[in-house]
This record gives structure tokens, C-alpha cells and sequence, in this order.
């Protein structure tokens, strides 16, 4: 049986993705993957050894926006491909939903009508799952796939899933220490009220003696790290890192504290201690919680359907109720 997966972005959205591949291959390791993504998140999948092929698409233009004109030239490469026996559109959007109509397959499914995050991608497949969109992320992701393959897996069964993201063991960033816990900081986020205060960030060293490393992304995010160090300059800001150093980066280091974010949530694809801190956006939606990854939350009502992008609650959550839940990960 040959499959192909589409999902396109953003890093954190792939990464809940792709957790399924595993159980996937659990199921019937003769199953032939292939994955569609955006061109820019190409290295989180391209060392994956269960994964077949992984073909790109580029849809936004020069300044960032979805380009039909572009979606149309992709169609054309995808309409070139070997046949499927099924395509899973795991996005739910209306770009997503008509790329994977055009590629050549048996059946091609997605979230219906009422499940899907736009509701118009369900007319661009010929079968269809509900699973209600104010679900764990996760949990949706592998239900879809427990639905269209039969799996005989559990839920649950994440709980004991395997690390999933894989580099070339690109070498580590300098700044790395051999004697005491390393800790990366990820101040960036995709929208302000996402992310937590620099000062707040500056502090913990007095309260959890470690090597902090911090990571950014692009131009603003490399300001806010570079203000985290001119508040507390024993900490490390990391060069541009990419996806595949980025990987080595979070699979050698102790725990990651960051919003919620793609780099955070690569703590919980490799098995490694995550604190996840959740202010406008849903702590019980957007993780999965485990004895080594843990959520902080806002007192703010969250509504998944509608986001508050002014909700700004996250800069409530103490420092010092980070420090507690980290030293807990860390047994010190």
C-alpha cells in the first residue's frame, strides 16, 4: 500500500504529525510513505528512515502569502506523480485540501465539514472522518490515521512512542556545557501574545543554576534573545541554527522552556524534559502531557475556535513556578 501524508506547516503543526509515522509502520511495515510539505520544513522529515520520499511545494510569494498562482503550478508537479492508494490532508485547510485532490490516488480523505479548521476543505475529498476540532491536536492527527488504516493502536499508545525527529548528527552549537544541566531558552513565538516576558526569562538563572543556551529563528527573534542576554549575561545566544542542528541541539540538551512554539514541542518528539508555557492559545489542546513534559497555564479561558491574540495572561505565570516544575525534571 502506498500513502501520501499532507501536511505543509508550521513546524509545531508537522511535528504533532508526525508522531504518527511510527504507528504507521507498526501497523504493516510494508506501508509506502510519502509526505507533502512546504519547502522551508523540508529537514524536519528529510532524514526520517520510514519515510519514502518527501516532496516539497511553494505556495506564498515574496511577501509571505498564499499565492494561487503558485497552488496552480504545484498542482501541476503533484498531477505528475505515481498514483496513491490513499492521500490524508492532516492540515484541514482550503490550500491543503485542494493539493491533495489534485494528487493522483484511490481515495482521498480529510476532517469533515465540522472537524476540519476550514470547513470548505471537506468538498475537495471523496471520504471523510469527524473528530471535533476543539480536540487535542495529537489526538485528532491519530485518530485520522487510525480511521483510514485500521490501526489496532490506542491513543494511550503515544505515551510509549519512540524519539521521532532525526538529523545527520550535524555538529552541536558551542556553547554547550559538560558539567551542568543545559537548558534552552525559546523566547520567539508566532504572535506577541504568545511569548513570555525577557525578564521573566532573566531570572531564572538565580533561581536554577544551570547553562542556559538561547534560540532564535529570524531578525526578531534574535533581538529578544540578545535582550534575555543584556539582562543576564551568563546566558548563551546560539547561532542561526537550522532545522537538522536544531534537532542535535534539543536531542543533546536537559530541558527546553519556551511558549507554545515548534522548537518547544521538539522536546516532546524526542523524549526530552519540556516545560510548555500556554497563555492565549490551549495548554490541553496543543500537547500532550507526559511524566517528562509538563504545561504551565494562564488563569485565561481559552477558546480554541477564536484566539485572543490580546490576551497577554501568559506574563502571569511565575518564574519561580518554572523553576519548581524544572528542578522536578531535572532532580535537583
Amino acid at each position: 500500500m502506498k500513502i501520501a501524508i499532507v501536511k505543509l506547516s508550521a513546524l509545531g503543526d508537522i511535528i504533532h504529525a508526525m508522531v504518527v509515522i511510527q504507528f504507521i509502520k507498526n501497523h504493516d511495515p510494508n506501508i509506502e510513505i510519502d509526505w507533502i510539505v512546504a519547502e522551508k520544513y523540508k529537514e524536519l522529515l528529510d532524514f526520517h528512515p520510514s519515510l519514502n520520499k518527501v516532496h516539497t511545494i511553494n505556495i506564498k510569494n515574496d511577501k509571505k502569502k498564499t499565492s494561487v498562482y503558485l497552488i496552480i503550478n504545484e498542482v501541476k508537479k503533484l498531477r505528475k506523480l505515481d498514483s496513491y492508494d490513499l492521500v490524508i490532508d492532516m492540515q484541514g485547510l482550503i490550500k491543503s485540501a485542494i493539493i491533495s485532490h489534485f494528487i493522483p490516488s484511490t481515495v482521498t480523505l480529510g476532517f469533515d465539514k465540522l472537524s476540519a479548521r476550514e470547513g470548505l476543505a471537506s468538498i475537495f475529498y471523496n471520504k471523510t472522518f469527524k473528530f471535533s476540532y476543539d480536540k487535542n491536536v495529537i489526538e485528532r492527527n491519530f485518530e485520522l490515521i487510525k480511521y483510514s488504516l485500521g490501526l489496532r493502536s490506542n491513543i494511550k499508545d503515544i505515551k510509549h512512542k519512540l524519539p521521532f525527529l532525526h538529523s545527520n548528527k550535524e555538529k552541536l552549537t558551542s556553547g554547550m556545557s559538560n558539567i551542568k544541566k543545559n537548558i534552552i531558552l525559546i523566547p520567539g513565538a508566532s504572535f506577541l501574545s504568545k511569548r513570555y516576558p525577557l525578564e521573566k526569562f532573566a531570572e531564572l538563572p538565580n533561581l536554577l543554576d544551570a547553562n542556559y543556551l538561547v534560540i532564535w529563528g529570524n531578525k526578531e527573534e534574535k533581538l529578544l534573545a540578545d535582550n534575555i542576554k543584556k539582562l543576564e549575561p551568563s546566558v548563551f545566544v546560539c547561532e542561526k541554527l537550522s532545522i537538522k542542528a536544531l534537532i542535535s541541539l534539543v536531542a543533546k540538551s536537559n530541558l527546553l522552556i519556551g511558549p507554545d512554539t515548534g522548537p518547544t514541542h521538539m522536546g516532546w518528539a524526542l523524549n526530552v524534559p519540556s516545560i510548555t508555557l500556554f497563555g492565549p492559545t490551549p495548554g490541553y489542546r496543543n500537547t500532550f502531557i507526559t511524566e517528562k513534559n509538563k504545561i504551565i497555564e494562564s488563569e485565561s479561558e481559552v477558546n480554541p475556535y477564536k484566539i485572543d491574540k490580546s490576551d497577554h495572561s501568559i506574563d502571569d505565570i511565575s518564574v519561580e513556578k518554572i523553576a519548581e516544575v524544572a528542578k522536578s525534571l531535572l532532580d535537583l
